[in-house]
Parts: C-alpha cells; sequence; structure tokens
C-alpha cells in the first residue's frame, strides 16, 4: 500500500515548493544583505540565516502537512479547536500585541515572533470547506446552509481591521468569497449574502466616519495618494513606488547581475519583504521574473486542477481555497511593486522574508499536495 501511495504523490508539486523557497532564500541574501548593515546593524548575512531556520522548519510542517489524511481536518472537534485558537490568539493581540508599521499584529516571547492573522487564512479554509462540505444536503438553505460559515469569516475579518491590518483582511475576505463561490451554492443564494453584505455595511457606516481619523490615518491616505501619482510625490508618498520603477526598469530584459542591485542600497526601504520582486526583476531581469511567476502560477493551476478532479467536496473547496490564497497574495505584493494597486505591505509568497508566512504556506502546500495525492491514488487503485 505504502509503494501504491508514494507513487500517488505529485512532485512537481514538491519539487515547485523546494525550489521557490531556495530561489527566495537566495534572493533575500542579496537583497538585505547591505540593509541588514546599514538600517540593523547586524551582519551582512542575518536575515539570510534566519530565513534559512524558516526554511527549514518549513519544510519539516510541509512534509507534515504532506503525509497527514486531509479528510481529518473535517472533524468537528479539530474546527473547535483551530477556530477558539485562532480567536484566542486574535484577542491577545488586545493585550499582548506588538506594534509593527502602525499595525497591533504580532506576538513577541522572547526571540520568536508569530502573526496570527497569517494562521487566520488557513483557518477559514479549512473551516469553510468543512462546513459547506457537510452542509451539502441544504447548501441553498439561507438559515442552515450559508450563514453560519459567513458569520465566522465576517467576525474575523473584522478583528484582523481592528488590528488595523486592511490588507490581510481583505485577503481573508476573498478567500472566502472563492470558496463561497465553489460551494455549490446557486446564484440565488449568493445574491443574498451581497445584498446582506450591502445592508451590513450601510449599518456600519456611521461608526467608520466616527472614527474615521482612527482607520484612515495619514500613512493609510498617504499610500493612495503614492499610488495614484509617485513621481509627484517622489520624495515623500510616492518614494517607495519610484525606486520600485527604477529598480523594475534598470534591470530589463538581462538584469544587473545576481548581487548587482543599485535600488537595494537604502533607496527601497524594504527590498527584502515586500519589494523583493523589485530587486528580482533588477539583478536577475525578465528571466528571474518569469521563475518567480511561473512557479507561482503552476502551484496556483496544480490546486485549480486538483480541485476539478478532486470528487470530495472539502478536498474540492480546500484546493481552492489554498490556491486562490496564493494568487491573491501573489497578485496583491505583484500589483504594488508594478503600481497597479497600492503598496499594503503584503508579502511575496515563498520568496520574501517572513517566518510565520512561510510556515503558514508550506502548511497550505502540504494539505494541497496531500488531496493531489489522494485524488491519483483513487484514480490508479481505486477503478
Amino acid at each position: 500500500m505504502w509503494k501504491k501511495v508514494i507513487k500517488s504523490y505529485d512532485y512537481s508539486l514538491i519539487a515547485a515548493f523546494f525550489l521557490l523557497c531556495l530561489f527566495g532564500l537566495m534572493m533575500i541574501y542579496s537583497a538585505s544583505s547591505v540593509t541588514a548593515v546599514q538600517r540593523y546593524e547586524v551582519a551582512s548575512d542575518y536575515f539570510y540565516n534566519k530565513q534559512k531556520i524558516h526554511v527549514i522548519i518549513a519544510s519539516l510542517f510541509f512534509i507534515g502537512a504532506a503525509i497527514f489524511p486531509y479528510k481529518a481536518y473535517k472533524n468537528s472537534k479539530f474546527l473547535l479547536i483551530i477556530v477558539a485558537g485562532i480567536a484566542g490568539l486574535l484577542g491577545m493581540l488586545m493585550f499582548f500585541g506588538t506594534i509593527s508599521n502602525n499595525a497591533r499584529s504580532w506576538i513577541r516571547l522572547g526571540g520568536a515572533s508569530l502573526q496570527p492573522s497569517e494562521f487566520a487564512k488557513l483557518v477559514i479554509i479549512i473551516y469553510m470547506s468543512a462546513i459547506y462540505a457537510k452542509k451539502q444536503k441544504y447548501i441553498n438553505s439561507f438559515n442552515k446552509g450559508v450563514t453560519p460559515p459567513v458569520i465566522l469569516l465576517v467576525l474575523l475579518c473584522m478583528l484582523i481591521a481592528a488590528e488595523p491590518d486592511f490588507g490581510t483582511a481583505f485577503i481573508i475576505f476573498l478567500i472566502g468569497c472563492t470558496i463561497i463561490v465553489s460551494s455549490g451554492m446557486k446564484f440565488k443564494s449568493m445574491w443574498k449574502l451581497v445584498v446582506l453584505g450591502m445592508m451590513i455595511a450601510l449599518i456600519l457606516s456611521p461608526l467608520i466616519l466616527f472614527k474615521k481619523d482612527q482607520i484612515f490615518t495619514e500613512e493609510k491616505l498617504s499610500r493612495i495618494t503614492g499610488y495614484l501619482d509617485p513621481f509627484e510625490h517622489e520624495k515623500g508618498d510616492g518614494y517607495h513606488l519610484v525606486n520600485s520603477y527604477l529598480a523594475i526598469g534598470s534591470g530589463g530584459v538581462t538584469g544587473t547581475g545576481l548581487g548587482q542591485s543599485v535600488q537595494k542600497l537604502g533607496y527601497l526601504p524594504e527590498p527584502h519583504t515586500d519589494f523583493i520582486m523589485a530587486v528580482i526583476a533588477e539583478e536577475l531581469g525578465v528571466l528571474g521574473v518569469v521563475i518567480v511567476i511561473g512557479g507561482l502560477s503552476f502551484i496556483v493551476l496544480k490546486g485549480v486542477y486538483t480541485s476539478i478532479k478532486c470528487s470530495d467536496p472539502f478536498g474540492a473547496m480546500l484546493s481552492v481555497g489554498i490556491s486562490s490564497m496564493i494568487a491573491i497574495q501573489s497578485s496583491i505584493n505583484l500589483g504594488g511593486v508594478v503600481g497597479l494597486l497600492p503598496i499594503t505591505g503584503v508579502t511575496l509568497p515563498f520568496i520574501s522574508y517572513g517566518g510565520t508566512s512561510l510556515i503558514l504556506l508550506a502548511i497550505s502546500l502540504g494539505i494541497l499536495v496531500n488531496i493531489s495525492m489522494f485524488v491519483k491514488y483513487e484514480k490508479l487503485y481505486k477503478k
């Protein structure tokens, strides 16, 4: 049996994970070496060494998730534990959260840091997929089938937006929407949700106006002005985006060469996190861009293909949710780097520096690999 299981794994998907992580590790070393010394006053390989540990830990989680049967996640007790756990972590932010980039979104214990909102993405994917899979018989019943998962989705988004972290809240909301669309729900039921959402927004509008100074802070508004006309504000709000343009334009087709970026020398404030794609484009040109976008697209398309082939509604929705998470996060990051979207601080999956994000993505992709294995196993050996 184990030989059949091993043969059923999609090794191209496994290879894509490790290759993207290793490529990201290489680019983090290149992008962060100067910033580490000049801005943070640490060794040039500081972020590289930390990310190396992150990659090792994430790889262990990836292997564990790829082996563990995904159907066990549908267990009611497990769902209760993860929902209660993420709600507790988000609640802890109010008392123990550390402010970073004007958002209370980190819990720091000793030398370790945890961003609970990252894990909320996977929690909402598992929870909504499990509940809608169990409620297939009455998926279009508004009270029994449609509403319960949406309530949790809205509450989580509100908790994360209150940090305030609107970028992550928006990503989670979009992920939830993709699961709703793929749940088998009829258009009429989805339209009722849209109307309900508009009514809730209307009810909350006075509160938003009352708290507008806290919600629409000067920094958040500066991201909009910098996005709309970066060159008009090139020494202020548009500084990040202008230097991203310069990095991408300098790279051209062939790039300036690995390690030869000029914009990472203090011009791009976050060259190893939010704007790592700009450094990749500058140093490696079109080839570097194709490697990253090609690898991410391959994972997303594999996830969509797996969802189509999966006969289990839970596995199909899990695949859609994981694929959409990677696609949405990648699109928001890349859109910010090239000026198609406002800069939100969202990192590039598998490439940018960050432990919490990488571990979350590793677990998610491991689950996708496990679903893919079950789909192939049933196709080959259960005819």
